[in-house]
């Protein structure tokens, strides 16, 4: 077993041990054991759904060649994915669907990825990425070197009211980590938080919610949902003391159902009832009920890490629009993404990471893919 084990893993070019336990693995190590592990039964049909999601791009170089020599071997594969540049670069054909249904069976090579989303939504995708709205001046948020031993280095920032504040970087640059101290998740070493000017301290997540702040974690069934739960128990997880009365220890459950309600029609949540658990919704509707969770605190600030992580283009778009409407009330968003297409068209400035520092923070014009990628590789260093 060992043996197959290791044969499997460089065949995807993973350097793991066979006796590892996987709770210590990262979550792309964690995806190439799945991998490996479907590869291990020999089958003729391999079903391959969102395979990359948490992959850097030279590991899905990796999976990729693999894909085509298994293909070459005569492997059929179903590849099931939301990113549609990779089903163009790997796929022979494409069927799409939405809402349960099959609206379109094309040969690869006769269809863009433009065309592809546009099938998905139902409609023209003229203005994917909502207008940005140049936020104030007032800088309502600052964090002041922020050190976590060994992960994060003299990190420093601000934020200003009303705008989106990217983080890119490379898999492992820190971004999730920043956040992570902020909200209490992490102990920092060294560090100051500051909002509306004033120094706050935040030894726990409770702090940090009180103080006025919201997260949207990476990891959205590992500790953002409770997929046993239902829509309206998951919507009020954070938010829970409004609904309750401590002394009588019971919870407002008409008042629940009346807010998750009014996220329902938000975020046109699509579920046969708020009473319906969540293991049985589609990732992207798991995903705004997160949110809804996220922001039913009324947070000052909002942090979102990978908000739109294995959800569909529609899903997406939709959370883009709130994001902004959001900030358009006043709110103020910390926006970390690996997708430079969301750095890029819904960021006011971008914060570069590397190695757990910051290289770089672009504004403006400044946002590039090729910019972003000279900072984050650490070719060039400073504010731009």
């Amino acid at each position: 077993m060992k043996t197959q084990t290791k044969t499997l893993l460089s065949s995807l070019e993973v350097d793991i041990s066979p006796d590892e336990r996987i709770e210590n693995l990262t979550g792309a190590e964690k995806q190439m054991v799945e991998i490996s592990k479907a590869l291990a039964f020999e089958s003729r049909i391999l079903i391959m759904d969102e395979p990359t999601s948490v992959l850097t791009s030279h590991e899905i170089n990796i999976l990729f060649n693999l894909m085509k020599r298994l293909k070459e071997k005569g492997l059929t594969i179903v590849y099931i994915s939301h990113k549609l540049k990779e089903v163009k670069e790997i796929c022979d054909r494409v069927l799409v669907l939405r809402d349960g249904y099959f609206v379109l069976d094309e040969n690869i090579n006769n269809i863009t990825p433009e065309e592809m989303a546009q099938s998905m939504v139902g409609r023209e995708l003229s203005q994917f990425f909502p207008k940005k709205v140049q936020p104030e001046d007032e800088v309502v948020f600052e964090v002041e070197n922020i050190c976590i031993e060994g992960l994060l280095h003299g990190v420093s920032f601000n934020l200003r009211k009303g705008e989106i504040l990217g983080m890119g970087g490379l898999v492992g640059a820190g971004r999730t980590e920043v956040s992570e101290a902020i909200m209490g998740l992490r102990k920092m070493s060294e560090g100051n938080i500051y909002l509306n000017g004033e120094k706050i301290l935040i030894r726990h997540p409770e702090d940090a919610v009180k103080a006025g702040l919201g997260y949207l974690s990476e990891d959205r069934q590992g500790s953002g949902i409770i997929t046993s739960f239902s829509v309206a128990r998951n919507t009020t997880l954070v938010s829970l003391p409004r609904y309750s009365n401590n002394f009588l220890r019971w919870i407002n459950k008409p008042q629940e159902l009346k807010t998750s309600e009014k996220y329902k029609n938000l975020f046109n949540l699509k579920t046969a009832s708020l009473h319906t658990a969540l293991e049985f919704l589609s990732g992207g509707n798991q995903q705004k009920v997160s949110m809804s969770k996220s922001i039913d605190t009324e947070p000052m600030v909002l942090i979102v890490d990978e908000p739109t992580r294995g959800i569909d283009v529609s899903a997406k778009q939709e959370i883009y629009h709130f994001i902004n409407n959001l900030v358009q009330e006043g709110i103020s968003c910390i926006f970390i993404s690996s997708e430079m297409e969301e750095l890029i068209g819904m960021c006011h400035r971008v914060v570069v990471m590397k190695d757990g520092r910051v290289t770089g923070i672009l504004t403006n014009e400044k946002i590039t893919e090729e910019s972003i990628m000279l900072y984050a590789t650490g070719i060039i260093e400073g504010e731009a």
